[in-house]
């Protein structure tokens, strides 16, 4: 039991493995639709595929069934493709057939997914046909496990077999009376995820996870945020990412929602409509981009004395009980979909304005925080308590502390329970690095106030030690510079280590359309000298040892993994020193 077990908000339907969650679903939801997505990608002509519960089940039960007549039970398989209805069967086939599921990246280049099927010892491979190619070259390899490839789509190949006829081939075996699937037994304390960590340093590590993990995370997420049956998800983050993952995918199966799969990233305003999504989740980074684009449309229109004379008023009679947001802002939730009543978030800070901002016109933001070794979540914000700028409250099963508290109370946070992983597979220094007494270091540094809000400063791995023995969190410096209406992003780093002196100095990205709007047309000197005097404001806002001594401009996004961390590594290697 962890230290906030006394503050549910509701009480959760627990469960124990993904059989009994998929069960539950399948039976009192039968007849909803669980997945719905375009069979014609964004063709003219649309074709849309609504999957109910009810198909759902009979797909899992006959994919996990041949892939047991197989002699597959205990072997891993990996998943690799783009968040689509086949990726989610197949994950729920095998590790609710004793299989062991290695979702990765669909991102990555060749040489990487090489390098991650190799070391997962996986016998088995799901793919997008895209990946056709490295798949047979790793199949050939007599050095690699790999003997048999699963293609997503219907493709001609004879080493490669097809998702949709391996799923006949299971629902005939059913109908002939084939049980193993009914028969087999799921520990939930042994490994069914193995999940590689998303690359923000140079070797990716995998992390085991059982299905008591993931299904404690569920059961305790449930009792801080509610989504019902009626809900609709968009799914867009990567779908391997265990924040999607558990978050979306899982949870909104949990609990019968129906989950649409987006276009791509330029599609989400137009998905968020077109589906009639309510429940959003999503990065800082996606919900500031589409803030920033309501704040420029209200400028445009000339209606920001309006807007917030319309903000008064609804929050008048918001605190007499009387919410009439959805009506007064009407045209602007209309621009986000219309339907939004939720959105949860997480993986970096977000500006508590834009927060503030999506409340003000009647959509609610809750923020998580977790890590991939603890199943995601580790504190959320609730559906009661919030507090922008804290990462939210511990979940009620686990244990959070703050390990040697500074005289500010930070230091680096520690967490235990029944989420956190089995452990990183084959790597016993890491687990040695990664436990003490029990407690997982999370590697973030962070505080926690008296009423138990968990507030994050940085990763201990990115903190900059200056000569003077002052720490300085790049995290927080880039906050106030990505605040600035033409910035895109950007990265905080020190000088090299070799030099006498110590400077900080940053990497901006900006965004020349809204640039040119903002100043006018400059060459990209005098863009520099604009943005150079902005970062000199924001150092009057910092002690000292945290200014900003130097700055480098650029139109090109950062290196980012996937889930749109900065790739610091990277960007250290490209940086002027």
């Amino acid at each position: 039991m962890g230290d906030n077990e006394n503050r549910k908000v509701y009480e959760p339907r627990v469960v124990k493995n993904y059989r009994e969650m998929i069960d539950y679903s399948v039976k009192n939801y039968a007849d909803k639709v669980a997945y719905k997505y375009k069979k014609n990608g964004n063709l003219k002509q649309v074709e849309y595929v609504e999957k109910t519960y009810e198909q759902v089940g009979k797909d899992i039960q006959s994919f996990a069934t041949e892939l047991l007549n197989k002699g597959l039970e205990h072997k891993k398989i990996v998943v690799i493709g783009n968040n689509r209805y086949e990726w989610c069967i197949s994950y729920l086939a095998v590790t609710s057939g004793n299989m062991i599921i290695v979702p990765l990246d669909k991102a990555l280049p060749d040489n990487e997914i090489a390098n991650l099927v190799t070391r997962s010892e996986a016998e088995v491979a799901i793919f997008d046909k895209k990946y056709i190619g490295v798949m047979k070259k790793l199949k050939a390899d007599t050095n690699v496990k790999l003997e048999m490839l699963i293609c997503m789509d219907n493709v001609k190949d004879n080493e490669v077999e097809e998702f949709s006829e391996l799923l006949q081939r299971g629902a005939e075996l059913l109908k002939n009376g084939n049980n193993c699937y009914e028969k087999i037994e799921v520990n939930p304390e042994n490994m069914s995820i193995m999940l590689f960590t998303s690359g923000t340093t140079n070797i990716p590590k995998a992390v085991m996870l059982s299905q008591k993990n993931i299904c404690a995370n569920l059961s305790d997420f449930a009792s801080w945020v509610k989504l019902y049956p009626t809900d609709i998800l968009l799914s867009f983050l990567p779908i391997h990412h265990t924040f999607e993952c558990t978050v979306t995918f899982l949870y909104g199966f949990y609990s019968g929602c129906t989950i649409a799969f987006c276009d791509g990233l330029k599609y989400i305003q137009k998905n968020l409509a077109e589906y009639k999504v309510s429940v959003f989740v999503a990065v800082p980074l996606v919900l500031e981009t589409m803030y920033k684009k309501v704040q420029k449309a209200i400028h445009d229109q000339g209606k920001e004395k309006l807007i917030q004379v319309m903000i008064k008023i609804s929050n008048t009679l918001l605190k007499l009980g009387i919410d009439l947001r959805k009506r007064i802002f009407k045209q602007i939730l209309d621009n986000l979909g219309g339907h939004i009543r939720l959105v949860l978030y997480g993986a970096a800070p977000m500006n508590k304005e834009t927060i503030i901002g999506f409340n003000q016109f009647g959509i609610e933001l809750v923020q998580g925080y977790g890590l991939t070794e603890t199943s995601p979540v580790i504190a959320a914000e609730t559906d009661k308590e919030k507090k922008p700028g804290a990462v939210g409250i511990a979940l009620p099963s686990l244990n959070v502390k703050i390990e040697h508290p500074g005289e500010n109370g930070e230091g680096e946070i520690l967490v235990k329970g029944p989420s956190v992983m089995i452990g990183y597979y084959h790597n016993d220094e890491e687990n040695r690095k990664a436990f003490i007494d029990g407690w997982f270091r999370t590697g973030d540094f962070g505080y926690i106030t008296e009423d138990g809000f968990l507030y994050v400063t940085g990763r201990k791995k990115d903190i900059i030690v200056l000569q003077n023995g002052k720490n300085v969190y790049p995290q927080e410096i880039e906050f106030l510079i990505n605040q600035l209406p033409y910035v895109t992003e950007s990265m905080v780093y020190q000088r090299g280590k070799d030099k006498t002196d110590t400077m900080l100095c940053a990497k901006i990205v900006y965004d020349k359309d809204v640039i040119r709007e903002t100043l006018g047309e400059k060459t990209e000197k005098e863009y520099q000298e604009c943005i150079w005097d902005k970062v000199k404001d924001i150092n009057q806002q910092l002690p000292v040892f945290k200014h900003i001594k130097k700055i480098s401009i650029t139109t090109e996004p950062l290196i980012k993994t996937t889930t749109q961390k900065v790739k610091r590594y990277e960007e250290l290697k490209r940086v002027e020193y």
